[in-house]
């Protein structure tokens, strides 16, 4: 196991919660400088972000300044402090102890404006977050979720590198396979591998991924989700620990508590894909064979 699964289990996964709501409205202060600065694509991908590992952050794409720079924004999931990298070196930081999100919105919009770029503050983001005080002017705390928010990081740090290597896996696999990127809507790093042909709404395609957790699963949990979802077919078996969650969505599931209890929790996430994965394209009867 890489340092970054060896860290895994040391804070319950239960208890991640508060750490997780905390950061998921935080990162929305990065994904809004991008939406702010980068052209819009079709599958709004320009809103999505990458894990840098160096900084256990989530950063959005470089952003290129008037004086012909690259700033990007990212938020440092252990430490609960948005950061700038000019050019990939950090440039400025600002913690989010005590502070309110209108604070954090300042801070950025200062140094987007600064570097030339559109601020960040009114972007108005497509969806909802999940209810928490810090959205109507509560403090954001992450000294009291140290521990947590260390954990959650190592998650991510986990997830990230893992994903990385199922991709990598799938190269050459389908029609079109999407880099790795974490979505701020529902917080989760993916990728979506597309078997058929057609639109993406509609395409037979396999999202493959993690989250830290939802109103369905109070804790990380790795997923594999055929789409469309298929109706009359019955669901392939799955080995335990995982299991199928079919309320609201359709998808494989194996939640991070499961995973630690394993002597090797990476081996048993890894073991997780490859039957996860072949199910998923049992189940959306893909032809030609595309799974090698």
């Amino acid at each position: 196991m890489s340092e970054a699964w060896r860290k895994l289990g040391k804070v319950t996964p239960t208890a991640l919660v508060e750490a997780r709501l905390q950061a998921h409205h935080a990162v929305q202060w990065v994904t809004k400088a991008a939406r702010a600065n980068l052209a819009p694509q079709s599958d709004d991908s320009q809103s999505s972000l990458l894990w840098n590992k160096v900084h256990a952050a989530l950063c959005c794409e470089p952003l290129t300044t008037p004086r012909g720079g690259a700033l990007r924004f990212g938020l440092a999931l252990d430490s609960l402090r948005l950061i700038a990298l000019e050019n990939d070196a950090l440039s400025g930081e600002f913690s989010l102890e005590g502070a309110i999100d209108a604070s954090a919105g300042a801070w950025i919009d200062s140094l987007a404006l600064g570097a030339g770029l559109k601020p960040p503050s009114p972007v108005v983001l497509p969806y909802a977050l999940p209810p928490h005080p810090i959205a109507a002017g509560g403090l954001y705390a992450p000294n009291a979720q140290r521990d947590a928010l260390a954990a959650m990081a190592s998650w991510y740090g986990a997830a990230d590198e893992l994903l990385r290597e199922i991709r990598a896996s799938l190269v050459g696999v389908g029609r079109r396979l999407s880099p790795l990127r974490c979505w701020p809507h529902h917080f989760d790093i993916a990728v979506l591998l597309t078997l058929g042909e057609g639109e993406p709404e509609s395409a037979a395609a396999v999202g493959i991924g993690m989250s830290p957790g939802d109103t369905y699963y109070a804790e990380p949990y790795f997923y594999v989700s055929p789409w469309p979802r298929p109706t009359n077919r019955t669901l392939p078996q799955l080995a335990a620990p995982a299991h199928w969650h079919d309320k609201d969505f359709l998808a494989a599931i194996v939640t991070a508590s499961s995973l630690i209890a394993a002597p090797d929790p990476c081996m048993r996430a890894r073991r997780f894909f490859d039957g996860a994965i072949a199910a998923a394209r049992e189940l959306l009867d893909a032809s030609p064979p595309l799974w090698r």
